[in-house]
């Protein structure tokens, strides 16, 4: 155990009071070595709020002394919440902090801080309240906005809603920007109390407007690398584009398996192959075989410390960016048609209840038969595609196999209880120009199904046998809701005449009970949506903990090494045991535990802002898309409802808002344990999940949203945020113009600060 894991456990024991430095390390009984690196360990920790000092110069760990430490998550509106950091060995974890817009202190969205807890909750009794007393750590090192100059000075207006301050921007730090640049802003000075943030313009991206801009805009301001650095394509260069026969030795060769890829259309990383075989005695073997790129992408090398900082690839609306250079992704690391590659292969000897009786994973050597789309095998198994059939002959008995085993396998996931949502994926087609053509929704078919189902299982698989060996790993976690959520879950359940009963433990197992017994019913849809939004987000974890939402009670992530970070780990780390006999031991486990925790939280928030990414652009294509569409009918679903009005999604995915203002035919009340707007006088009801024709009012593409109006009601538009510059007079024409006319007595103001001036009263 490092010097900082056991001085915090040491302050988390029930007898532990608040020391002094010298009483710690005596309590400690600590010598020699740890004794002389005492004192920095516990500096560096108090600077990374892993323990508090008081006023008084003794030390205590935050949970125990009213503190938490987290990270920020802003609303456009200006609160926000403190999302805690929980501890390995805490007994259970804090739900998130309320943080009103007067308690910000001077955080900004994503920073990491520390919040006092108030006495009680919050008006609405139902969360903990609080207020930030310290900024750990800065999140928005670059800020990408919109440019505006004035002759002395400049500003940037965020792009990001969640970030409400401009940045001051002095002129020698223009950077040759010009206003309705698109830029992206390095912070030189953070903010204080009533100063504003300040920064120098490092780049411009163009004009707003310009064709790809708004997208290029989201991929910059979440950080997302464009390029590979000339050092790591260098590397790529040398990785061999073939297979040498000393590769293959000592590895399985399995090139004689009928092994197959299904993928979507467009996919050139294929890094999973399948095989399904009928045993004699009634069993399923399942093959597994993923591509093995941790044999290329070697632990910190340059292809290696790329990654690890990408942690994933990213699928935009428009484009990939890459985890891993295309030589490797779409080359040697992909299991193309009718090539040998190596590959890290899981066996898996499956009963008819789905239970894996026996399993083998080992490094090999595969030869992939046919690459198959979702739609193939689809058309073939479901439509019964006769020429498509007759192209297929050799593999209809496998595809007929793996049918079977898939519905084997979900019907055991479902018996134990794994919550199974029924979400359709919202798809944009665009032209070559990138314009958006058409919106689809991704129906899961069979194929699909044999997929996922497959690689439950092997990832289930990996993880329980790297926890049964007690070896170093990295795991996929999924904890238990919050109870508060629960609570409110349970109220919408028995306005249906449905309930969760037991409240202090809920288990995956009632909630999907409750999704089975609604399915089909018309409140379906509403139930299905609050469920999820009750659930919290799965993350990467060194220590093993079991996954709420799959009900399992291992969880890894091992079929993606092209595109996740984590699954090339655990690919390592599956070597490194082979090497050592199956454990791992001595001085790379003190690594191994020094370092995968790092990678788990890093691999998490990479994870976080690739999909944060992925949405937006998403949700910019819709908005664009639906541009041509304005004044036009639509049917819709209620999919939210906030005491400011109603969110409708159309069929084809879109969602946009109703204001309560254009609602003009009542008052309307926000019931929010029934999860709608009732009027006051007609007593008329919009709920979460009811269905209404909207007209589409207006598309506003700088915040990616829509306004709808119900039809029969007045067709008018609600600004959601006024744009800053309209709002505060700052287009230089119109200052010059309002200059004209003298005003007596008016306070000068800052121009950094924004306060105004009082002016020196007149010598008598």
């Amino acid at each position: 155990m490092e010097l900082k894991d056991k001085i915090a456990a040491f302050m988390r024991t029930e007898a532990y009071k608040p020391l002094t430095v010298e009483e710690l390390a005596g309590a400690m009984e600590l010598e020699g070595e740890e004794l002389s690196d005492f004192w920095q360990v516990l500096r560096q920790m108090e600077e990374d709020a892993l323990i508090i000092r008081t006023r008084y110069g003794k030390y205590g760990v935050p949970e125990r002394m009213n503190l938490v430490v987290g990270r920020l998550s802003l609303n456009s509106k200006g609160f926000g919440f403190v999302i805690p950091e929980t501890p390995g060995d805490a007994p259970e974890a804090m739900s998130d902090v309320f943080i009103p817009p007067d308690g910000l202190l001077t955080a900004m969205h994503r920073d990491r801080v520390v919040a006092r807890l108030h006495q009680g909750k919050t008006q609405d009794g139902k969360r903990q309240e609080g207020e930030i007393i310290r900024v750990v750590e800065r999140a928005n090192a670059r800020i990408v906005g919109t440019f505006e100059a004035n002759r002395s000075y400049g500003f940037l207006v965020p792009d990001d809603m969640r970030i409400k301050q401009d940045v001051f921007i002095a002129q020698q730090h223009f950077g040759g920007a010009k206003t309705g640049n698109k830029v992206v802003v390095e912070i030189i000075k953070w903010p204080e109390k009533k100063r504003s943030a300040e920064g120098k313009v490092v780049e411009i991206l163009g004009d707003k407007g310009d064709t790809g801009i708004e997208i290029l805009s989201i991929i910059k301001s979440h950080n997302l690398p464009t390029e590979f650095p000339p050092e790591v394509l260098a590397a790529a260069e040398q990785v061999p584009s073939v297979i040498s026969e000393a590769e293959i030795a000592g590895r399985r060769d399995l090139r004689h398996l009928p092994i197959v890829t299904i993928d979507g259309e467009d996919a050139k990383d294929l890094d999973d192959g399948v095989h399904v075989e009928r045993l004699n005695n009634g069993h399923y073997l399942l093959g597994v075989h993923i591509a093995d790129v941790s044999y290329y992408v070697r632990e910190n090398s340059p292809l290696d410390k790329e990654a690890r900082e990408r942690g994933t690839s990213v699928y935009l609306a428009d484009r990939v960016l890459p985890m891993l250079p295309q030589r490797l992704s779409n080359g040697i690391c992909s299991l193309n048609a009718n090539e040998d590659r190596l590959a890290m292969s899981a066996h898996m000897e499956i009963d008819r209840r789905g239970q894996v009786v026996a399993y083998d994973i080992f490094p090999s050597v595969i030869r992939v038969k046919r690459r198959l789309s979702y739609t193939i095998v689809r058309k073939i198994l479901e439509e019964e595609d006769e020429a498509l059939r007759e192209e297929f002959r050799e593999f209809l008995l496998t595809f007929s196999d793996m049918e079977e085993l898939c519905r084997i396998l979900r019907n055991r996931r479902l018996r134990r209880g794994a919550i199974d949502f029924e979400f359709s994926e919202i798809k944009v087609k665009l032209d070559e120009a990138g314009r958006p053509v058409d919106i689809v929704k991704r129906v899961r078919s069979i194929a699909e199904s044999i997929i996922e189902e497959f690689m439950l299982v092997a990832n289930e698989t990996v993880a329980e046998h790297m926890y049964r060996r007690n070896n170093p790993s990295l795991y996929r976690i999924h904890e238990e809701p919050e109870q508060e959520k629960m609570v409110k879950l349970n109220t919408l359940l028995q306005t249906f005449g449905l309930s969760l009963r037991k409240m202090d433990e809920i288990k995956p197992m009632v909630l999907q009970r409750v999704l089975s017994r609604v399915a089909g019913r018309p409140e379906e849809r509403i139930i299905s949506t609050v469920m999820l939004r009750s659930l919290k987000q799965a993350r990467y974890d060194a220590v093993q903990g079991p996954h709420f939402g799959l009900a399992a009670e291992f969880y890894s992530h091992f079929t993606s090494p092209i595109r996740r970070y984590p699954d090339l780990v655990l690919h390592r780390l599956l070597r490194d045991s082979f090497l050592t006999g199956g454990k791992i031991t001595g001085k790379r486990r003190d690594k191994l535990a020094a370092i995968l925790p790092g990678i788990a939280a890093h691999s998490s928030e990479r994870e976080r802002a690739a999909a944060d990414a992925e949405r937006e652009t998403v949700d910019l294509k819709k908005a664009e898309y639906m541009t041509r569409f304005v004044d036009q009918e639509f049917d819709g679903i209620i999919s939210s409802v906030t005491a400011f009005g109603i969110f409708v999604e159309l069929d084809n995915g879109v969602e946009g808002l109703v204001h309560v203002s254009t609602m003009d035919d009542d008052y309307y009340q926000y019931v929010e344990e029934q999860y709608a707007l009732i009027g006051e006088h007609t007593r008329k009801v919009y709920r979460l999940g009811d269905s209404v024709s909207v007209v589409l009012v207006k598309v506003n593409l700088d915040s990616r949203t829509l306004d709808f109006c119900l039809t029969g009601t007045t067709h008018r538009v609600v600004e959601r945020r006024q744009p800053r510059q309209e709002k505060e007079g700052r287009p230089k024409r119109k200052r010059e113009e309002k200059a004209k006319t003298p005003v007596k007595n008016k306070k000068k103001r800052n121009p950094r600060t924004g306060v105004r001036r009082k002016k020196k009263p007149a010598k008598e």
